[in-house]
């Protein structure tokens, strides 16, 4: 009988037991489930892993194809790869394995990318506009629209708060074990705050099965609204609405950080708000941000206050004693 059952069951609980937040503990076991599945076709115990292995595996991976054909992006690609890690790093801490054989797996490079989809502010208007025809639903999804776009949450940092996540007195959201098991605080907006308690006050108690564990998200059935769910929920509901723009829950978090940037917002403050670790990753922002960086070069320049403009003969004789 194969060990890597109860294996993967043990890590999982050690995780869990170290405060591992619950979307990180699915997407180490969806990931080791994966290669669990390899291994055992090739009935390969733990203790015969090797790092040649593990680069065939990720080489397996490289190659594998989607239902539709298409290859497994990079970023899934390294999500698959990552929890090999820390799998086999428990294993030795544990005394079951002598060494780690992933400690020199070299993941996928992912190319550092500009946001390149947002929306505008006429689209969000449109989005929200659409999802009224819901009812219940409705107002849970213009709920939901409304804080992710005022606060710039991560999809799993929404899904998971709980009632007392909003202390509607001050117009604040605290965020549990974000990115990074961070926590960190962010303003909400009135517009977005008062959809929200709509939806806890009048929606939440309808659906809501004890015993209730206060998670704020739910479906009609009164279950906890799933990551995957709310994707495919946005997806439709930004194609319903006619807005063609590829995206779903990041898509929003992406727009928030746009429109106040163009508006003028300090990348620091924004920063805090996204939970970014470095400053660097919110500074993307400034990129797509480009036409409020114009304005404030065209004011703030010096040159730009110079208003003779070079002729063709000054372009000639710069060019002659150019250093």
């Amino acid at each position: 009988m194969s060990a890597w059952p109860t294996l993967l069951r043990q890590f999982l609980d050690a995780s869990a037991a170290k405060g591992m937040s619950p979307l990180t503990i699915t997407t180490r076991e969806r990931g080791l489930r994966r290669f669990i599945a390899w291994c055992e076709e090739r009935e390969l115990a733990p203790e015969q892993i090797t790092l040649p292995l593990l680069e065939r595996y990720q080489r397996h991976l490289h190659h594998a194809r989607k239902r539709d054909g298409s290859p497994l992006s990079l970023a899934f690609q390294q999500q698959l790869l990552l929890p090999l890690n820390a799998l086999f790093r428990w294993l030795v801490r544990s005394g079951q394995l002598a060494a780690n054989p992933a400690a020199d797996l070299e993941l996928p490079r992912l190319p550092k990318r500009l946001p390149r989809h947002w929306l505008s502010v006429e689209e969000i208007e449109q989005l929200l506009r659409h999802v009224a025809i819901y009812g219940e639903v409705g107002i849970r999804d213009r709920a939901i629209i409304e804080t992710l776009y005022s606060t710039g949450l991560r999809r799993g940092e929404l899904l998971a708060m709980k009632l007392d996540a909003v202390n509607h007195a001050a117009g604040i959201v605290r965020v549990i074990e974000g990115k990074g098991r961070k926590d960190r605080v962010v303003p909400i907006g009135e517009r977005a705050l008062a959809w929200l308690l709509k939806y806890r006050d009048e929606v939440r108690p309808l659906w809501v099965i004890p015993p209730d564990d206060r998670r704020l998200w739910l479906r009609p059935d009164g279950k906890p609204l799933r990551p995957s769910q709310l994707t495919e929920r946005m997806k439709t509901l930004l194609a319903e609405a006619g807005i063609d723009t590829p995206g779903a829950c990041h898509i929003l978090r992406h727009s928030m950080a746009t429109h106040m940037l163009d508006r003028g917002a300090d990348v620091r403050y924004l920063q805090a708000m996204l939970g970014h670790a470095q400053l660097s990753t919110t500074a993307i922002y400034t990129h797509v941000a480009i036409g409020q960086l114009k304005a404030v070069h065209a004011a703030t320049h010096p040159a730009a206050s110079l208003t003779r403009k070079p002729k063709a003969k000054d372009s000639e004789d710069t060019d002659d004693g150019a250093a």
